[in-house]
């Protein structure tokens, strides 16, 4: 895997509705993480200065840069641009702007049907994920939602959980987390973990979650839609 882009301050809503038709969208900033890189420091944009981190993060960047297969910040950058460039051909990226430092602004928006269980979203020519929202279709109707990478626990279900030597640059990244994610369906919703509840918008229902760099359980939902 080239590499994982995770969430950082950002809006998105996925609307899902009982005949099984679906919209996403994802408005924001997303930051780029290294597989190989057991560590990244990201910086803070509003303040234009890198994270402070202590001697032992320190010392674990210091050897991850003088691998002999280490990534210099020239490379990263051109990688970087590779990947704005094979974003901006697929379908839903209305827009894909890289800001430097590993930082991306990205406006996504796709709408299609529920005919399977699916991941939102992935690019093969990138070699990039971004594993924001899940949908699993159940037999007999069912669907569940899972938004792993709107958590600030990424060793816990995250975005990037399973993918190892990942855990220093995640935690970095996720303190930066700063999102509102909204489920929008009129379809039956059979369980869900956001404790504010569910609110009745007209017809249709809504669940929206504050997403930070506290939020330990990843937004989730369970659907019944129809056959």
């Amino acid at each position: 895997m080239g590499c994982v882009l995770t969430p950082r301050r950002f809006v998105s809503k996925l609307t899902i509705s009982g005949d099984r038709t679906f919209s996403f969208a994802y408005k924001g900033e997303v930051v780029a993480l290294d597989p190989s890189s057991a560590m990244k420091v990201i910086g803070d944009s509003s303040q234009g200065k890198p994270t402070e981190i202590d001697a032992q993060k320190a010392d674990a960047a210091k050897s991850n840069a003088e691998r002999p297969d280490a990534t210099s910040p020239e490379d990263a950058d051109a990688k970087n641009r590779e990947i704005t460039a094979a974003l901006s051909k697929e379908a839903g990226y209305k827009s894909v702007v890289y800001r430097g430092k590993g930082k991306f602004d990205v406006d996504y928006a796709i709408s299609g049907s529920v005919s399977h269980s699916f991941l939102l979203t992935f690019n093969a020519d990138a070699q990039a994920v971004l594993p924001f929202v899940m949908v699993e279709v159940r037999l007999g109707g069912a669907a569940r939602v899972r938004a792993p990478g709107f958590s600030g626990d990424k060793d816990s279900g995250g975005a990037i959980s399973g993918l190892g030597g990942m855990g220093g640059g995640a935690s970095e990244a996720s303190k930066y987390l700063d999102g509102a994610f909204v489920l929008d369906t009129d379809a039956e919703i059979v369980s869900q973990n956001n404790e504010d509840g569910v609110k009745t918008v007209g017809k249709r229902k809504q669940i929206a979650w504050r997403v930070t760099s506290l939020t330990k359980d990843a937004p989730m939902a369970v659907l019944r839609l129809k056959n």
